[in-house]
């Protein structure tokens, strides 16, 4: 059974980004919230933000709250961030597969890839 999974570095301190909320939408065209979590120690997310029945081909947003992840660390980064909130969207076509969705972010800068 397929499913979705996410985990978020902070490429800045080199580091898991703790307590990084993270929504999960469906794109039908307009967004409909699926699921809401926060990361953990390890910058992982306790289980996975999709699977079962609900895990199906489309289209998806997470929605990554960046900025109060760096606010909670650097009080005197200047305001507006950069970096605040980080949306990825992205095609799930093999819902008997495995997506695990990255977030490498800093201050300044992100990544994704589909890792595994």
């Amino acid at each position: 059974m397929g499913r979705l999974t996410t985990h978020v570095l902070d490429t800045a301190l080199g580091q898991p980004a703790v307590a990084v909320e993270v929504v999960l939408y469906r794109v039908n065209p307009e967004l409909q919230e699926l699921a809401r979590a926060r990361t953990n120690q390890d910058g992982r997310l306790d289980q996975p933000i999709l699977q079962g029945d609900d895990f199906v081909a489309g289209v998806y947003q997470l929605v990554f709250q960046a900025g109060s992840y760096f606010r909670s660390q650097s009080p005197d980064l200047a305001e507006p961030l950069f970096i605040d909130e980080v949306v990825l969207r992205f095609g799930i076509n093999r819902p008997d597969q495995h997506y695990h969705v990255p977030l490498l972010v800093s201050p300044f800068s992100y990544s994704t890839y589909r890792g595994s």
